[in-house]
């Protein structure tokens, strides 16, 4: 079975384009404004149609009120709603009733009691995405996009419901960790940039044909 690839925290049409010719299976849009990768509403009205019916459209927020789920809903139209903040099981159940998009809920890993925690949220999110967390001598760290890598292993050999595996991953180690954590969805933002920001046409091509070839 192919493995889906997410390409996160695209910002223009050119980058939108380019992940969806290369296979993309999902596009996401960061609604984050200290994220080098963050989008207004309005430009992610422009950029979503140029997926929309190719790739599923991600909505990623973190800790994110009603009235922004409610702009982004109404505006965007996603097809998930990425939770990456400190969002509780409560807090996923009521993001999906009141959007009526299903949730992505991001959890970020640094130990294996982090693993454990994404049991509280398999009856409330449509899917888990494992993220690095980021490291405590990491300055202005963001909920996301660090480029940083946890320890696979600490996935290796466990039986879960279908996941999406985050966190430094890159065209040259995406194939080895597909390998090591059997992960049929993988995710990726800075691992395919030029600069913080910048999306890299030729990385987004790399890091897809590498995740699709691999297993």
């Amino acid at each position: 079975m192919t493995v889906e690839v997410k390409i996160c925290g695209l910002s223009t049409p050119e980058s939108v384009a380019a992940a969806i010719e290369a296979g993309a299976d999902f596009v996401g849009f960061v609604f984050f404004p200290k994220s080098p990768r963050n989008v207004s509403i309005d430009q992610a009205a422009l950029l979503a149609p140029l997926a929309r019916g190719r790739a599923r459209i991600v909505a990623l927020v973190v800790d994110a009120d009603d009235a922004l789920l409610q702009q982004i809903t109404s505006v965007v139209d996603p097809d998930f709603i990425q939770a990456h903040g400190s969002e509780t099981p409560e807090r996923v159940a009521d993001i999906e009733r009141f959007t009526g998009k299903p949730v992505i809920k991001a959890i970020k890993v640094r130990d294996a009691a982090d693993v454990a925690s994404a049991a509280a949220y398999s009856d409330v999110a449509s899917l888990i995405l494992y993220d690095a967390k980021a490291p405590e001598t990491l300055g202005n760290a963001l909920p996301g996009g660090n480029g940083h890598a946890f320890d696979w292993a600490l996935l290796d050999g466990k039986k879960r419901p279908a996941f999406m595996l985050a966190g430094g991953l890159t065209p040259d180690n995406v194939a080895d960790a597909i390998r090591d954590t059997g992960a049929p969805m993988v995710d990726v933002s800075s691992g395919v940039e030029s600069a913080p920001g910048i999306k890299d046409i030729g990385l987004i091509r790399k890091f897809i044909e590498a995740a699709k070839s691999a297993r």
